[in-house]
């Protein structure tokens, strides 16, 4: 293996065309430049320089490694900026995974004021399931992860990776103009039971939040459709065609509908944020600081409507 070292010493030494003057550059005494040299010589098993009473010259073998010398400087020296901009907030990259809602408003509010704060980190943003995205925030190719949990379906965090709690979000029952529930101040899913309901595919379970909470109060759902794009879920029920659980992030900016809260229990997801404590990314850190402002603002937001 042949020293970096080492090889910056062969480099000064081709760039200079003397010991004397490598021994300047690189702040090094003649005679140690000269031991360097011999050192490497020993490394590659081949002469390198021939010396001189008078002069010192490159052998052909020599100019050829200090030629590869400038290539493996120029990757090392590209490497180190490269880590000197990850250990500053204002420089790097920065690797943000997220679920479709969460990219509705809550992401793009955090993501708003941070750009504006650091316009010089680089956003990677990836949209996914919560159980899709996990593993690459495991192996490190994301830096955090914007998740859920359902109350009513809790998942286990992986070794490695812990969620910081922003807020829990309520789900819905969102309803169409006019519609005889609306005028209720809280609903029970059974007093819906007969009604024809737009759900979600479930995640890692085909089972839908909406049936697991029917299950509860004893009927099982009458299902219309099913979509994971809540903008699909909202038309349909704009249009009249059904009732729907949806959760208050994918109601931002929905009109020309009913919504209320209802009465059964433990209808809400867990909003979080999953990471490695062990990252190192300062902007993963400062990131952190700007979701749970946007957080914060978004339930506030969110309360008086849902009182």
């Amino acid at each position: 293996m042949l020293s970096s070292n080492r090889l910056r010493v062969l480099l000064e030494v081709f760039r200079t065309g003397s010991i004397a003057g490598a021994a300047r550059v690189l702040k090094l005494s003649p005679s140690a430049v000269s031991h360097q040299l011999s050192r490497l010589e020993q490394e590659a098993g081949v002469g390198l320089v021939e010396r001189n009473a008078q002069s010192l010259r490159l052998t052909e073998a020599g100019r050829r490694l200090a030629i590869r010398a400038q290539e493996v400087v120029d990757i090392i020296e590209a490497a180190e900026k490269d880590l000197l901009a990850q250990a500053r907030v204002d420089a790097g990259e920065l690797r943000i995974g997220f679920f479709a809602s969460a990219g509705y408003r809550l992401l793009p509010l955090a993501l708003s004021r941070f750009a504006s704060r650091y316009p010089n980190v680089a956003l990677d943003l990836v949209e996914g399931q919560p159980y899709e995205l996990l593993p690459d925030l495991e192996r490190g190719a994301l830096d955090v992860l914007v998740v859920f949990e359902h109350a009513l379906d809790p998942w286990q965090c992986p070794e490695g990776v812990e969620v910081v709690h922003l807020f829990d979000e309520p789900q819905l029952l969102v309803l169409p103009t006019g519609h005889s529930a609306a005028q209720r101040p809280r609903v029970r899913l059974a007093d819906l039971a007969d009604q024809p309901w737009i759900t979600t595919f479930g995640a890692e379970h085909p089972v839908s939040i909406l049936e697991r909470a029917s299950a509860l109060e004893g009927f099982s759902p009458q299902i219309r459709c099913r979509s994971d794009h809540y903008e699909v879920t909202i038309g349909l029920v704009r249009a009249g065609l059904g009732v729907a659980l949806v959760p208050s992030l994918g109601l931002q900016g929905a009109t020309g509908l009913h919504t209320c809260r209802l009465a059964t229990p433990n209808l809400f997801r867990r909003i979080g944020v999953a990471r490695r404590p062990t990252n190192p990314n300062p902007a993963a850190r400062s990131f952190l600081a700007y979701l749970r402002t946007a957080s914060a603002q978004l339930r506030n937001s969110m309360e008086p409507s849902l009182r």
